[in-house]
């Protein structure tokens, strides 16, 4: 494990990367770019630093000694909504990298840029980054969606959220009874264009919708219209 000292404003990244000199590369930009990184070789030394020393943005390669990242992933989810970007050389993997049973924001392809990688870090903590409170509905509305925070609450009941999910959230409910394409959903979750099919929206909407149902099950929040997309249920805008 290489960790470096970091002033405690400073953004920590967590770099999970087996090839040294790759891992030194990427050391090297994101301090340039006045970051605070640690490089963990192993897979099986991620989850206690995670835990321990919580990182605010994770870049974990898919193929790594000990624990793989696809596991990891899954794990990490379990405790943390960190953001999680995958990095992978296997392609076919993307669809799986970004649904919702693995838990991941985002992914690099390998070969990259480490000047890519940076840009791909600046870009997902500026969305974390707390901007302005808003509600997403208003004031009677049992939804709470407070971008300031990056929290979002049911009836008081606070919404376990991955930085995806919060997103779409915050995206649906903003215009109860509209029904967004999958393909508006996704520029809404990405800046850049980049290879990703209906099946990655359709994932972060299945666990959305299952974590909002475990908090209300009577209560109707997202509704697939066939061939179209989703939208947010007018009855989820108002207190019974």
């Amino acid at each position: 494990m290489t960790e470096l000292p970091i002033d405690e404003n400073t953004p920590r990244i967590l770099i999970v990367e087996d090839e040294p000199k790759l891992g030194q590369l990427l050391i090297d930009y994101l301090r340039a770019a006045s970051y605070a990184p640690t490089l963990i070789a192993h897979g099986d030394q991620v989850l206690g630093y995670v835990r321990q020393t919580p990182p605010d943005l994770i870049l974990l390669d898919l193929m790594l000694p000990g624990t793989d990242g696809l596991t990891l992933c899954r794990e990490i989810r379990r405790f943390s909504n960190v953001p999680i970007v995958m990095v992978t050389a296997k392609i076919e993997e993307i669809d799986r990298l970004l649904g919702l049973e693995i838990g991941a924001d985002d992914y690099i392809c390998k070969p990259y840029s480490p000047r890519e990688v940076v840009a791909r870090v600046k870009t997902i903590l500026r969305r974390c980054k707390p901007q302005r409170e808003i509600q997403a509905l208003d004031a009677v509305s049992p939804l709470i969606v407070d971008e300031s925070r990056f929290q979002a609450s049911w009836r008081a009941k606070p919404l376990d959220l991955t930085p995806a999910e919060f997103r779409l959230l915050k995206t649906l409910s903003s215009e109860p009874g509209k029904v967004f394409s999958r393909e508006q959903l996704l520029n809404n979750l990405y800046d850049d264009y980049r290879v990703v099919t209906d099946r990655t929206i359709d994932s972060h909407i299945k666990n959305l919708r299952r974590k909002l149902e475990a908090l209300d099950e009577e209560q109707s929040f997202i509704r697939a219209v066939y061939g179209v997309g989703y939208r947010w249920e007018a009855d989820a805008c108002r207190l019974d």
